[in-house]
């Protein structure tokens, strides 16, 4: 999960599909500063390749990140000199400090692992944020939400190599396990991998109640960008 590989193609192969790091980040700023309108810092559990921290970096006095896969933390790290991207699992890590406001986005919650470790995850976040701080987590698909058998596309042309992706999803209990092949073309050649990716399944009263065992107050809305909504908390 997250190799080397996926790391060097992940941001061209989802902008294929229509997504919009900054405009994201930009929305979640909106949301964070209509609940908390004097917030100033922020920190991105599970952040990725720094994507979104590069526009919340314009937006806050003071971000950071924290990201367990060694090849996505180094692509942030090289991408945003000077903004800390501590090494940390979302399930137990310690800062020693607080924020504004916390995000866990792109569905990362769902890696997590089983519920305890969902709401381990949640209280973790939670306990980084100053009174009146703002939790927002984008999860991945509820189980009534979830397609079985479901396959998807892509194909992403760049300057210097061309992307398919075909993944295929399935449901094991609560479990998605979905296989993501990448075929990858260049002027060096042409080469393959395989990701398996395994994701949580939890309900929205299993996280709502996470975040009120956390100490936060949330709602969940519906829609965004992926369709599969927001869970916004507030810390009481």
């Amino acid at each position: 999960m997250f190799s080397d590989d996926l790391a060097t193609v992940y941001e061209m192969i989802y902008r294929s599909r229509g997504k919009d790091w900054s405009a994201e980040a930009r929305t979640m700023a909106r949301i964070i500063k209509s609940r908390s309108p004097g917030a100033d810092s922020l920190l991105d559990v599970a952040c990725g390749t720094g994507a979104h921290l590069e526009t919340f970096r314009t937006l806050f006095g003071h971000v950071a990140g924290l990201e367990l896969a060694d090849p996505m933390r180094e692509r942030a790290v090289k991408r945003l000199p000077g903004v800390p991207v501590h090494a940390g699992d979302m399930r137990d890590f310690a800062l020693g400090q607080s924020f504004d406001a916390v995000v866990c986005l792109f569905t990362a919650i769902g890696y997590a692992g089983g519920l305890e470790d969902m709401r381990a995850a949640v209280r973790c976040m939670a306990g980084h944020l100053s009174r009146g701080g703002v939790l927002l987590v984008e999860p991945w698909w509820f189980p009534e939400t979830f397609l079985d058998g479901y396959v998807a596309g892509d194909l992403a042309r760049g300057p210097d190599r061309t992307v398919a992706r075909v993944s295929h999803s399935t449901r094991q209990g609560r479990t998605t396990r979905m296989e993501v092949r990448f075929v990858v073309g260049s002027a060096r050649g042409i080469t393959e991998f395989t990701e398996i990716d395994e994701l949580s399944l939890f309900t929205e009263e299993e996280y709502l109640a996470a975040f009120a065992d956390a100490g936060c107050r949330a709602e969940f809305v519906k829609g965004g960008s992926w369709g599969r909504g927001l869970f916004i908390g507030t810390r009481v």
